[in-house]
């Protein structure tokens, strides 16, 4: 409360923040309402502060191990109702800041421009595309061995979800080379890296000649694997294009138009099933899955593991409705692109985003493929690495942070 803190310019403290190049004047009105404090910038911006986020947040050596940069405060150790007595702005322009005394004497400070910068996602919207798009190419050994090579790669392959490594080698087992860029393998059953091969004892439909409608893999893990590589060593048969499609673009067009369909998707549990003779793996999962922010994060989407949902579901006529539409518009020509894959050439997807396809293989001739999984934060994370370490420049690989970026 106001009358309970010290002031120490008057009813509002008066300081200037920098944000690209323009100055903006700070007002900080403290005490504006009983749990934390109100900030607000000469353009409107304006933001409200708890008490304790400002007190769990302090980045002083008594809370923060020095050594690792991790909190060594604990929240519980705050009093709920905890005030501070009073609250200034110290410094003006770039150096601005919110300095907050505590009770027992503890001190905080904010630099004004680090508030600022939190107001807003750092995240960069990702890229939609239709059938129209072919992935970028990038070169198999280049992105291996030159760190503005890699950058490249990653915010493209952040942005849309889709890239091609070119030029590359045939022998098989040679996804383990990515490691260094991508990170380890995402080891699943049914065989650390997969050969997708014509075989008459082969498991799923990828070992048939037959059309492989667009879908995304293992959807029978509770958490499925966020990235796929997909690495053609021989590729002599007629037919058998590949074709992917920005599953995150038809959602968000589905959503802006039947925003029901898309509610039902993204509430009603479905099961998927994948097995052989060895292997077991099952899982109830939504089609569709959201952050806290409403933002997209997994499709689950597979004719081919989706199993039977439950009678006992009460809304299995309006999941039936939204499915079969969603169908219709992830299975339209328009929405995927068709390419083919050349013998060494590696496509490299976001597997929560972007489906797969494959066209039907209609000659004898040999089509030997490799797939192996990978994570999208160690992707991700590679490029934040390359920058912090200054292997690259600050805005190579494109502007703005991915630190916290959407998986796509």
């Amino acid at each position: 409360m106001a009358g309970e803190l010290h002031y120490t310019a008057g009813e509002a403290l008066g300081a200037q923040a920098c944000e690209a190049g323009v100055l903006y004047p700070l007002d900080v009105e403290v005490g504006s309402f009983d749990s934390g404090i109100a900030v607000t910038w000469q353009d409107g911006t304006a933001a409200h502060i708890p008490y304790l986020w400002l007190r769990h947040n302090c980045d002083c050596d008594e809370c923060v191990v020095r050594q690792t940069g991790e909190k060594r405060l604990l929240i519980s150790a705050v009093d709920a109702d905890l005030k501070p007595w009073q609250v200034s702005v110290e410094g003006v322009a770039n150096d601005a800041a919110l300095a907050i005394e505590w009770p027992g004497g503890h001190r905080t400070l904010y630099p004004v421009r680090d508030l600022r910068q939190l107001l807003h996602p750092s995240r960069r919207p990702l890229q939609h595309w239709n059938g129209t798009f072919q992935p970028r190419s990038f070169a198999f050994y280049d992105f291996l061995q030159d760190d503005r090579t890699a950058a490249a790669f990653i915010a493209e392959f952040l942005a849309t979800g889709a890239c091609l490594l070119v030029e590359g080698p045939t022998e098989p087992d040679s996804l383990e080379a990515l490691a260094p860029r991508l990170g380890p393998v995402r080891e699943v059953l049914f065989e650390r890296i997969h050969n997708v091969e014509v075989n008459p004892w082969g498991y799923n439909i990828a070992h048939t000649a037959e059309d492989v409608p667009p879908h995304n893999d293992m959807v029978s893990y509770a958490w499925p694997p966020s990235v796929q590589a997909l690495h053609m060593l021989a590729n002599d048969c007629e037919g058998g294009e590949s074709g992917i499609v920005d599953g995150f673009a038809v959602l968000e067009r589905l959503r802006l138009e039947q925003p029901a369909m898309f509610d039902v998707l993204r509430t009603v549990p479905v099961p998927f099933r994948q097995f052989d003779a060895d292997n077991e793996t099952h899982a109830f999962g939504t089609t569709v899955e959201v952050d806290g922010n409403g933002e997209l994060r997994l499709l689950r989407f597979s004719n081919q593991l989706m199993q039977r949902v439950p009678l006992y579901e009460p809304r299995l006529f309006e999941f039936y409705a939204a499915y079969q539409e969603l169908a219709r518009r992830m299975l339209d020509p328009g929405a995927r692109a068709r390419f083919r894959l050349a013998a060494g050439e590696v496509l490299i997807i976001a597997a929560h985003r972007v489906l797969h396809a494959r066209y039907p293989i209609t000659s004898v001739g040999r089509r030997h493929l490799q797939d192996a999984y990978f994570d999208h934060d160690n992707v991700r994370n590679h490029l934040t690495l390359l920058r912090r370490q200054r292997r690259i420049e600050a805005d190579d690989g494109g502007a703005g942070s991915w630190e916290t970026a959407r998986i796509g």
